[in-house]
């Protein structure tokens, strides 16, 4: 059973707990956007020759839709500079959602080296002019202390004004900060109403939320019924962690009958979309024969996946099972043995592609850099006189060569691992939700 708690953003340290005992995750400060942003990103018919018109003419407006179309295909394009461009035309004419997505570009280096304040000072510029998804995203730097001393009272603030401009996200963290009394007094009425507004428009970190309290009887009398109600809610709008949460549920017959096999099917959902606390209840399950033959082969596979994206309790869980069956030589060298399941073929998919775009991101970044420094190499005359400015010319044209060269070996990088993350995406996967033990 998970809800967010409390965690350092940096780290993302989690309470170490027993598999048994209630998953609790961490809060997922992101600076992907909770809801799209004022004007609609075009769309794969629209006319780009009539965008690229009115980008090229100054409107800024355009300019910033032209770099989503060139920022969104990113993955499947050769065009990461040109959403860069575009970008940062239309922030120099002080369009607020280009400063924020600038902000964070430089929060998750992609595109742009990381720096926190650069970040915080883009969403700055955005958020005074009241755009919403900038304060939601310098609230987050203040929570999380990004560049700047934590203040949990300056990030209520912020996700308050995003809130009262209906942003479902703020919403949902403005009911958090109240559950939790971060920067607030903890007042779970409070948190009970906002996340319902953001419920009400299908947000499905609220709902899980939502099930979570009532599940407690936190701010409410005790209902389990109308927790696996919100919890449905949350995985029927895509939250692996309410996946997680029902089949948990199930697992320890918690307000239900107790059903195994159910259970188990809820996690693999849950896992094949990278949701480690899943991982980590089914590593259980296989270590202890819950609905099905022990097995240390599942048990240990399934914990090492949680371990690997850094659940405590699944590298609690993976430490003290390894020492147990290490030893019995018997059975390390049983559970060692490789294993061919579509399940960990599915959890394994989710686990590369996440890689491979972070690798794209990085080796894209780095690519634009050293087009930085050619330009800079190319303008060292700029200024300088007669002889001096020979030398110089020299200089730069020789150094940016060499830069030019690096950037075309990360683009050719990037257009490899392009081509990989199609292969991996395009092909077919088998079905394993709906199998028993």
């Amino acid at each position: 059973m998970s809800s967010r708690t409390i965690a350092t953003l940096a780290t993302f340290s989690l309470f170490a707990l027993t598999a048994v005992a209630q998953a609790q995750a961490p809060p997922q400060i992101s600076t992907q956007a909770p809801a799209p942003s004022n004007k609609a990103q075009p769309s794969p018919t629209e006319d780009l020759n009539s965008l690229l018109a009115s980008a090229n003419a100054g409107d800024a407006e355009a300019q910033f839709d032209l770099g989503n179309y060139y920022f969104n295909g990113r993955y499947v394009s050769l065009d990461y500079a040109e959403a860069l461009a575009w970008y940062r035309k239309s922030a120099a004419q002080k369009f607020a959602p280009a400063q924020d997505r600038l902000g964070t570009m430089y929060q998750d280096n992609t595109g742009l080296p990381l720096d926190y304040k650069r970040a915080a000072n883009y969403y700055r510029l955005a958020a005074n002019q009241g755009y919403a998804l900038a304060q939601y995203h310098l609230a987050a730097i203040y929570e999380g202390g990004l560049a700047v001393r934590r203040d949990y009272k300056q990030a209520f603030n912020w996700y308050r004004k995003a809130a009262d401009q209906n942003l479902a996200g703020a919403q949902e963290e403005v009911g958090y900060f109240y559950q939790c009394g971060l920067g607030v007094k903890r007042d779970y009425a409070q948190a009970l109403s906002w996340y319902r507004r953001a419920a009400d428009q299908g947000n499905s970190n609220a709902e899980n939320q939502l099930g979570y309290m009532t599940e407690q009887g936190w701010g409410q009398p005790q209902n389990y019924a109308e927790a696996l109600s919100w919890f449905n809610k949350a995985a029927e709008h895509g939250s692996a962690q309410a996946l997680e949460n029902i089949g948990y549920m199930f697992q320890y017959g918690t307000g239900v009958p107790k059903d195994y096999a159910k259970a188990m099917s809820l996690f693999y959902q849950a896992a094949a979309q990278g949701n480690s606390d899943a991982e980590n209840q089914l590593g259980w399950m296989f270590q202890y024969g819950q609905g099905v033959q022990p097995d240390d082969g599942r048990a240990l596979r399934w914990y090492e996946f949680s371990a690997d994206r850094g659940n405590a309790r699944g590298q609690n869980n993976l430490e003290a099972f390894t020492s147990d069956i290490q030893d019995d030589g018997g059975r390390w060298q049983n559970a060692t043995l490789p294993i061919h399941d579509a399940a960990f073929d599915q959890a394994q998919r989710w686990v590369d592609i996440q890689n491979l775009r972070s690798r794209i991101d990085k080796v894209e970044t780095d690519a634009l850099y050293q087009d930085d420094l050619v330009s800079q190499l190319e303008h060292m005359d700029k200024g300088k006189k007669n002889g001096v400015n020979k030398i110089f010319t020299v200089i730069g044209t020789v150094g940016a060569a060499k830069y030019k060269v690096l950037a075309a070996k990360d683009r050719a990088e990037a257009a490899q691992l392009r081509d990989q993350l199609a292969r991996i995406e395009n092909q077919p996967q088998p079905s394993v939700a709906g199998r028993t033990p």
